[in-house]
């Protein structure tokens, strides 16, 4: 399967087929003359993929690896002059390029470090995990996080190429198959009702994983129609935060400690819609729908957090803009809304 995000100058392909890391070299050399290719992953994921990554670039570059610990702690700001200086080590320059071998926390760190890098190198994203595959990949949104916040510090940098292997996700911790779930569940509730409740009728991760390619090709076209039209995040592509104002607040009260991303959004989105249901802003019955599909992937759906205590990670969010944010709201499932509103929206229930 195969698309592509027409950006102009930016634009990029995206395939989506089981086993292409076995032929990586095929899809690199045609968009990539240089000499030199950076592999930045984590300590798991390079276990799993990276040798076979690196015999078939050595073939024709010189190649090197820099390896993280895995996990959002990776993904600190100031891990960057580590990195920054490896990479002077290694000598690579503006004309060269740096592969984000990993889930969504290496895709946004190894994208921000490809965006500032002296001034900017050329970067391709192969994303492993379920929730990097579905959503962060795609839309060249890269960011690291400061002790205040999530993604405080970023850039858009589209990558010259997306390439998804779903095999890799037969490698994941379960645990992070039911993370991605919180994304593609996301993609359901705000644009694809047919998607969200083809989700309803699985029995089985075994069963769904039979349609896996098509449904990552779902949102990742879902994603990719919203990002043309929506470049920088101010209009349409703000309904992709469905859940995250709410979920990205209870992954910095916990200091990233307790919830994965998906976990949280998915806390996120039924405790959101909840709350619209009581400002009659949602049909009654809707954080129902939601709660019975993200708990049949078992996934959260309540953390008990004081609503005033998660109000003061919301107010560091980078989306609250003039005390402001923009909370994305159901018509039903499958459409969504802005509605702008301040942080007392959330005070109608005391725990989230």
């Amino acid at each position: 399967m195969e698309m592509k995000v027409n950006l102009g100058k930016d634009s990029y392909p995206i395939y989506i087929q089981k086993g292409i890391l076995e032929h990586v070299i095929d899809y690199i050399q045609p968009i990539y003359q240089g000499k030199k290719i950076m592999i930045i992953s984590d300590d798991q994921v390079y276990g799993y993929y990276g040798e076979k990554l690196f015999e078939q670039l050595e073939s024709c570059y010189e190649v090197g690896h820099i390896i993280v610990p895995h996990g959002e702690q990776s993904k600190r700001f100031d891990i960057l002059p580590s990195l920054y200086s490896q990479l002077l080590s290694f000598q690579l320059t503006r004309s060269d390029l740096i592969i984000a071998l990993g889930g969504g926390v290496i895709g946004d760190l190894a994208g921000f470090v490809a965006s500032t890098f002296l001034r900017g190198v050329k970067f391709v994203q192969i994303p492993t995990s379920l929730l990097a595959q579905v959503d962060s990949s795609v839309g060249g949104k890269v960011a690291v996080d400061l002790p205040e916040g999530k993604n405080l510090v970023g850039a858009f940098k589209h990558p010259l190429l997306v390439l998804i292997d779903p095999l890799t996700l037969k490698t994941l911790d379960e645990r992070f198959i039911h993370d991605g779930m919180g994304e593609v569940i996301k993609y359901g509730c705000i644009f694809d009702q047919s998607l969200f409740q083809r989700l309803a009728s699985y029995s089985s991760f075994e069963e769904l994983y039979e349609d896996i390619d098509e449904i990552i090709y779902r949102c990742v076209d879902l994603k990719r129609d919203v990002v043309e039209k929506d470049l920088f995040d101010f209009g349409d592509r703000l309904a992709l935060n469905f859940g995250h104002t709410l979920g990205h607040a209870l992954e910095q009260y916990y200091h990233y400690e307790k919830y994965s991303h998906g976990e949280a959004i998915s806390i996120g989105m039924v405790q959101l819609t909840h709350i619209a249901e009581i400002h009659g802003l949602t049909p009654k019955g809707t954080s129902q729908l939601i709660k019975e599909v993200v708990e049949k992937y078992e996934l959260p759906t309540q953390a008990h957090v004081s609503t005033q205590e998660l109000k003061k990670a919301m107010a560091l969010d980078k989306k609250n803009i003039h005390q402001k944010l923009s909370y994305v709201l159901l018509k039903e499932i499958g459409q969504c809304y802005i509605y702008p509103s301040d942080l007392t929206f959330i005070d109608v229930v005391k725990e989230i």
